[in-house]
């Protein structure tokens, strides 16, 4: 979570929650998976998606490319929302245990831009009826897009 003095008031997203919202929508990966946004602020995101057979693998868990997405998306979308424009670099992803649930849910933040790259985390949980069970945690490094 990026921080700011007491007095300051956080900045204007780069992107406005309808543009961002739009992107999302004609980004067919994550709209056939339904991955949708909760909550966007500048530096932050928490983004879901319902779980559904088509998305788990053998055991019936949630599937790591599905985790893989929601970590990417959120690393990516909190990125976007301070530099505008971006593409993954790369990513780390720790799987710590199976996604078993109805929901999936995950936690972008900016933890640094610089220059243009931005370094962000995301945490994936997974919620059952009674609980919210962390199942993915990622660090990524997000390029900004037609900056030199």
């Amino acid at each position: 979570m990026l921080v700011t003095a007491e007095h300051e008031t956080a900045p204007k997203p780069a992107y406005s929650r309808e543009e961002i919202e739009a992107i999302i929508a004609k980004t067919p990966f994550a709209a056939w998976a339904g991955a949708k946004l909760v909550s966007y602020n500048y530096g932050e995101v928490e983004i879901n998606l319902s779980m559904r057979r088509e998305l788990t693998q053998h055991h019936g868990f949630g599937h790591g490319a599905i985790v893989g997405l929601l970590a990417d998306s959120a690393c990516a979308w909190a990125a976007a929302s301070i530099v505008g424009d971006v593409v993954t670099a790369e990513y780390k992803l720790n799987f710590l245990a199976p996604a078993v649930g109805h929901t999936l849910l995950a936690y972008g933040s900016v933890l640094g831009p610089t220059g243009r790259q931005t370094v962000c985390r995301a945490d994936i949980y997974c919620q059952t009826q009674s609980r919210k069970i962390l199942v993915a945690t990622a660090l990524a490094t997000i390029a900004q897009v037609g900056r030199a």
